[in-house]
């Protein structure tokens, strides 16, 4: 059974996530929180796989408690739903730790797959999507951070060739039937290899794996 929390300021729509969910037999809600500092005295309180996490509220949004509940430790992952799929703050969202996003208007069966998707350890934005969405964040930046010589990302010196070659193409969209295709592997081999990424570079899910391949610079944001 998969327990969710919904945070939302709008009651009607907290309500009728409630409807939906709780119409599946593999699911329970918790609670509801109506802004973020509600859902993370009930993350503390519940324990929930997921937390539907809407982001602008009143008071302490959804980014913050987004970060303050991720930095707790808690097993929860986090789903933001937001209004706009380009929305600028959905960004922070999952640089903030967030398993992945979706747009309000999903269709029912979006929202439920997403839910599982996330409660199962895996991330719900396609890698496709994932790129286009990085890559307008990253156009927003100052130059200077995008630009700028650093050193190494600590995060990559465990990887082997191998996996820092698919982490690369992890961060340009490819997805793992692409690279097992494009790279002669058995898609088995893919997904072992990216289950080594995350465990060592303590990547919490692909879309956390290909925020770091571009914040190592392993890729660059397209023209």
């Amino acid at each position: 059974m998969t327990t969710v929390l919904i945070v939302d300021d709008q009651p009607m729509q907290r309500f009728g996530f409630r409807m939906l969910l709780e119409s599946q037999d593999d699911m329970t809600v918790v609670g509801e929180a109506s802004n973020g500092s509600e859902a993370i005295r009930l993350v503390d309180r519940f324990h929930p796989d997921v937390v539907l996490m809407d982001i602008r509220m009143p008071g302490l949004d959804g980014i913050e408690a987004t970060r303050r509940i991720i930095a707790a430790g808690d097993r929860t992952r986090i789903l933001i739903v937001t209004t706009f799929d380009l929305d600028e703050y959905a960004y922070d969202g999952l640089r903030a730790g967030a398993s992945g996003f979706l747009v309000k208007d999903a269709q029912p069966e979006e929202l439920l797959a997403g839910i599982r998707a996330v409660a199962s350890g895996d991330a719900v934005v396609a890698p496709s999507l994932t790129r286009r969405l990085l890559d307008a964040y990253i156009h927003h930046l100052p130059p200077a951070a995008t630009t700028a010589a650093r050193p190494e990302d600590p995060r990559l010196t465990s990887l082997t060739g191998r996996e820092r070659e698919i982490l690369t193409v992890i961060g340009q969209g490819w997805t793992n039937t692409e690279i097992a295709e494009r790279l002669h592997l058995a898609e088995s081999t893919v997904k072992t290899h990216v289950g080594r990424i995350l465990a060592k570079t303590g990547a919490r899910d692909r879309v956390q794996a290909v925020i770091l391949a571009y914040d190592s610079q392993l890729v660059t944001p397209t023209t």
